[in-house]
């Protein structure tokens, strides 16, 4: 398609395996939306995630390829880069209201030709309202530029559970720690450390999706990192009774991993309200 037929233009398609599409890019900004299955977008700094109830907002003229997950069903919009003049240069993960969900459907019902002047344009036009009302959700992997990093990085996202030290992994990359870590700082503005926790917490979204017993194995996951997060806590409670120092900072640290870890399981659910769910952004960065 070289061009849309109108400035909003819907694409259903029903994905009963495994997707990846080529890595390309498009002068319109796409809305990549599934009411069931995981989607991943992937572009050359970030890998995005997006569960049921969430979406992705790819920028115009950005590259990027997107990967489903099994049994997915896709409900994208492509959208005319004019009307969506207020949206980042960046990918964002956006979260999807009912009401949203259900305009993204009856839009997806009309022509492609639809008409702009009636009823279907008003339609379109409040579906981009909602759009853009549409809080975002930090459900981003940063992803460095540095070679050697994404060398470490594409190991990892591989098998999240590779349990290498930072040191370990100098070694293996013929660079010294302090290096690596200043490297990795500046290439994703996180730690080592953090970037692997966010790694970790994120890898479980698609299984989530997934079988029940796929399910199981994810919200193990999931409760290991809590197992982390009250083992931190009980640790930062010890010290306090024993020096009588104030340790707010590390203690609201311990809060909001375990909150995060907690609130995952939630949203992905449905169960939790939205303001209740912290973006792993602030929770992990």
């Amino acid at each position: 398609m070289d061009a849309l037929p109108r400035p909003l233009f819907a694409r259903s398609e029903s994905l009963a395996e495994r997707t990846t599409t080529p890595r390309h890019s498009h002068p319109w900004a796409q809305l990549s939306y599934a009411i069931s299955g995981v989607l991943r977008v992937h572009t050359e700094r970030g890998r995005f995630l997006a569960p049921p109830q969430r979406a992705i907002l790819i920028p115009p003229g950005l590259l990027h390829e997107v990967i489903s997950s099994p049994h997915t069903e896709m409900r994208s919009l492509y959208i005319d880069q004019r009307a969506v003049a207020w949206a980042p240069e960046h990918c964002q993960v956006l979260a999807v209201s009912p009401l949203l969900r259900e305009l993204i459907r009856a839009f997806g019902a009309l022509p492609a030709e639809y008409d702009e002047q009636g009823a279907e344009g008003r339609l379109a036009a409040v579906l981009l309202d909602q759009l853009r009302a549409a809080p975002a959700i930090g459900y981003s992997l940063p992803w460095p530029g540095d070679a050697r990093l994404r060398q470490l990085c594409e190991a990892l996202y591989e098998q999240p559970d590779l349990s290498l030290s930072l040191k370990q992994w100098s070694e293996r990359l013929q660079v010294s720690e302090k290096t690596l870590t200043r490297q990795f700082q500046r290439d994703t503005g996180l730690s080592f450390r953090a970037w692997r926790q966010r790694l970790r917490l994120l890898s479980a979204l698609p299984l989530l999706a997934g079988p029940a017993g796929y399910r199981c194995r994810a919200g193990l996951r999931l409760r290991i990192h809590l197992g982390v997060y009250r083992r931190v806590r009980s640790t930062v409670r010890h010290h306090t009774r024993r020096s009588g120092t104030h340790t707010g900072p590390i203690s609201s640290a311990a809060k909001t991993v375990g909150a995060f870890a907690t609130n995952t399981v939630a949203s992905i659910s449905g169960t939790a309200p939205a303001q209740s769910r912290i973006p792993v952004a602030v929770a992990l960065g």
